[in-house]
C-alpha cells in the first residue's frame, strides 16, 4: 500500500463527507493505493455517523472511535498502530489542510530520501492576535531548543515513513513534537514543504491558549527525554553538585569570618540560610539522579535501542 491518510477528528460532521470525497478524488487521479483512517476523539456530534455511511461507500475508509475525547496525540497513537502503508500522512478534518498537498508531499519523501517531511502553512488564515503570533513564538522557541530548522512544528499536514512512526511514542500533548522525537530517535533527515492554508469552512477550532502553555511544557519535557532518559544521574547529579559546592563555599567564607572575628554572628547573615538551602537542594538533586539511575537500570527498557539495520543475524 503506497499511502496510509490518518485524519484525528472531533465534531466534524459538516466537513467530513466533502473531505472524504476530496481525498478519493485525489488518489484516482495520481492512482495510489492507500486507506484513510479517522479517528473520532470523542465527538459529540453526529462525526461518527457520518464516518459509518462514508465507510458503507468506500471500503478505504477505516475508523476509530474513542469513548471520550483523549486528545490528538492519543488518536494519533491509536492510528500508528495499525497504518499499513508505505508513506503516512496526517491532516486536520477541517478542510484547512488540502488533500491537493499529499502528491507533492509522498514525493517529496519518496524522491528527498526524507524520513519525515512537514509542512508550512507560510501564509494562515487564522486571527492574528489568537493564534498567528503565539504560534511564531512557539516555532521560534523550538527551533532554538531542538536545533531543528523548520518554520511549522504544530502543522496537522505531514509525511512520514512507516518505520518512523512505528518507532516513536506519541502521548499527551507531543504531537507538536513528532518531528523532535523523530529526530531523538535517529530520524534526522526531516524536510519542509510550503502547503496551502484554507479558511475554515465549518464549525470552530478546539484549541485554545491553553495549548501554547502545555506545549513549552511538553517540550521541556521531551528535550528532558531525548537527552537524559538513559542517564538521568548526568543533570541531576551535576546540578546538585554545582548547588552543594556554592552552599559549601558559602559556609567555607561564615566559618572563615567567625574565626577571625569572635562576635561574627552566623544566624544573622543572609549567606547563612542561602547555604544551607544550596546544600540541601545540591544533596537532594544528587539522590534524586541516583534513584533515578537506579531505576533506569533496572528497568526491562534499559538497552531497548532502535536498530536500523542487521546483516547476518
Amino acid at each position: 500500500m503506497d499511502l496510509s491518510i490518518v485524519i484525528p477528528l472531533k465534531d466534524e460532521e459538516e466537513s467530513l463527507p466533502e473531505l472524504s470525497a476530496w481525498i478519493q478524488q485525489v488518489m484516482k487521479a495520481h492512482q495510489f493505493s492507500y486507506e484513510v483512517i479517522f479517528v473520532d476523539d470523542g465527538s459529540s456530534d453526529r462525526s461518527w455517523s457520518v464516518i459509518e455511511d462514508l465507510r458503507s461507500a468506500d471500503t478505504h475508509i477505516k475508523a476509530i472511535k474513542f469513548q471520550r475525547n483523549y486528545g490528538k496525540s492519543a488518536a494519533l497513537h491509536e492510528a500508528f498502530r495499525i497504518v499499513q502503508g508505505d508513506v503516512v500522512i496526517t491532516m486536520d478534518a477541517d478542510l484547512q489542510d488540502s488533500p491537493e498537498e499529499i502528491p507533492g508531499l509522498f514525493r517529496m519523501l519518496q524522491d528527498g530520501g526524507f524520513d519525515l517531511v512537514s509542512g508550512w502553512k507560510k501564509k494562515r488564515y487564522d486571527n492574528v492576535v489568537t493564534k498567528n503570533l503565539p504560534s511564531k513564538l512557539y516555532n521560534a522557541v523550538t527551533r532554538r531548543m531542538s536545533g531543528i530548522k523548520l518554520h511549522d512544528f504544530n502543522c496537522g499536514l505531514k509525511a512520514y515513513r512507516r518505520k518512523v512512526v512505528g518507532d516513536i511514542e506519541v502521548y499527551g500533548e507531543m504531537h507538536r513534537y513528532i518531528p523532535v522525537m523523530a529526530k531523538w530517535a535517529g530520524y534526522s533527515k526531516i524536510g519542509e514543504k510550503i502547503v496551502e492554508h484554507r479558511p475554515r469552512k465549518y464549525g470552530t477550532s478546539k484549541f485554545g491558549w491553553e495549548r501554547f502553555i502545555n506545549g513549552f511544557l511538553d517540550l521541556t519535557t521531551i528535550m528532558f527525554i531525548g537527552k537524559f532518559s538513559k542517564k538521568p544521574m548526568q543533570f541531576f547529579g551535576l546540578w546538585g553538585t554545582f548547588c552543594f559546592i556554592i552552599g559549601l563555599g558559602f559556609s567555607g567564607y561564615l566559618i572563615i569570618s567567625k574565626f577571625i572575628d569572635r562576635e561574627f554572628a552566623l544566624t544573622n547573615r543572609p549567606a547563612f540560610y542561602l547555604a544551607m538551602t544550596l546544600m540541601i537542594i545540591g544533596t537532594q538533586l544528587f539522590l534524586a539522579g541516583f534513584i533515578a539511575e537506579m531505576i533506569s537500570r533496572n528497568t526491562s527498557e534499559r538497552n531497548s535501542y532502535l536498530v536500523e539495520k542487521k546483516l547476518g543475524l
